[in-house]
């Protein structure tokens, strides 16, 4: 018998409105702790709350994953209606997300939890690829192995125009950050084998550096997936986002050009005026 497959993602996929209503995924969603108060991710708070509060009392929010109690409860609910599941979660290097659903999963069958080795939209490529798979008729099973072959492709990064948020967050020193701020230094974060690092350092305003930092992402193009790729922004100025979209198009013929917002957890790390385009290359990067 052909199971309905729900596609379903913690909420750290950061997918836009369009997608998630195409391929009807599900969330469930980490905590977010700010100040005295509890909140789900992209239920009760998004990231504009994240900012006001940072701005009023210089705290930033704690995160939690979802426990083995949520997921029970939330593959409990798809089977009972007949349905099998792919889930996807952050990074398991940087989430215990992955862990508590994959504990979960353990007492159903036709569920399977995918480690994405991602976050943001660099996990929304492939909860996207497995909702294409999905409308095609494939099962869980099936989905689950081809988007496990997809994770090396992924290519995630974004560029820090302050690194304020970074520095009150622990991932870079007083030192490091004040320097960076004085030299007008833009560091490019890029995800690797499941783990943050930071790769070229760009000089200059924000808008310019964006400019440099597309180009050398995208090159000329010939080993990316012109499938789908992503403009995934926080909280950035209309006018910048725009640019990006259109220097984009003019670097490829990509089928697909999607705007999204980044979610409270990349906010909570990197802050506003964070941007990054996430594709799928060719073969592992």
């Amino acid at each position: 018998m052909q199971h309905r497959v729900v596609i379903a993602s913690d909420s750290t996929c950061d997918l836009n409105p369009e997608l998630m209503q195409r391929y009807d995924v599900k969330i469930v969603p980490l905590t977010v702790h700010l100040g005295n108060d509890q909140y789900r991710d992209g239920v009760d708070i998004d990231p504009d709350a994240i900012y006001r509060h940072y701005e009023q009392y210089h705290e930033l929010p704690k995160t939690a994953a979802p426990n083995i109690a949520d997921f029970q409860a939330f593959f409990s609910e798809q089977v009972k209606a007949g349905s099998g599941v792919v889930m996807f979660t952050i990074s398991a290097e940087m989430s215990s997300t992955y862990n508590s659903a994959r504990l979960a999963a353990e007492n159903f069958e036709n569920v399977f939890v995918i480690d994405t080795r991602n976050l943001s939209t660099g996990g929304g490529l492939l909860v996207s690829a497995a909702g294409d798979m999905a409308l095609k008729g494939h099962s869980a099973a099936e989905i689950a192995q081809a988007c496990q072959g997809l994770i090396p492709c992924v290519d995630a990064s974004f560029v820090v125009d302050d690194l304020e948020f970074l520095h009150k967050g622990g991932r870079c020193s007083a030192v490091a950050a004040f320097g960076a701020n004085l030299l007008q230094l833009k560091p490019c974060i890029s995800v690797h084998q499941g783990k943050m690092a930071v790769g070229k350092k760009y000089r200059g305003k924000f808008a310019a550096v964006l400019k440099k930092y597309v180009a050398d992402r995208i090159g000329n193009g010939a080993d990316i997936s012109l499938d789908r790729i992503f403009v995934t922004h926080a909280g950035c100025d209309e006018a910048i986002v725009a640019q990006c979209v259109e220097q984009v198009k003019a670097l490829a013929p990509f089928r697909e050009v999607q705007v999204t917002r980044a979610g409270c957890t990349i906010s909570s790390h990197c802050g506003r005026n964070t941007l990054g385009v996430l594709f799928m290359r060719k073969s592992a990067n």
